[in-house]
């Protein structure tokens, strides 16, 4: 991982270690997803010798584990949290709670009927 890790984070929520590494993941990830992308078609092409075919199977299953997209977390950008998270913000329950009622987020508000 520390092969990955850039020398300086361009993070501005709350930081720990699992959100650096989550953070490493999604950099690396995409930078390797069109290379992933193309080893996967030239795998699925069946029009494509065999020969092929099995060198980008071979050349997919020694690429790193962070360059998966299974590999990524959603991670609240305020507390490091990985449950509970609403994917469009980013943030966990409670503090979304908390901005939304603050009026921090635009176009949520409380709902009334």
């Amino acid at each position: 991982m520390a092969q990955f890790r850039a020398k300086r984070l361009d993070l501005s929520c709350y930081v720990n270690i699992k959100v650096i590494r989550d953070h490493t993941k999604r950099k690396v990830y995409e930078q390797h997803e069109t290379e992933r992308q193309a080893l996967r078609y030239i795998i699925r092409n069946t029009t494509l010798p065999q020969r092929n075919r099995a060198q980008a199977q071979l050349q997919l299953s020694q690429m790193h584990a962070y360059t998966r997209f299974t590999q990524i977390n959603n991670r609240c950008i305020m507390g490091g949290k990985s449950r509970g998270v609403f994917s469009d913000f980013r943030m966990a329950r409670y503090p979304f709670r908390l901005h939304a009622l603050a009026g921090d987020i635009p176009g949520v508000k409380k709902a009334s009927w």
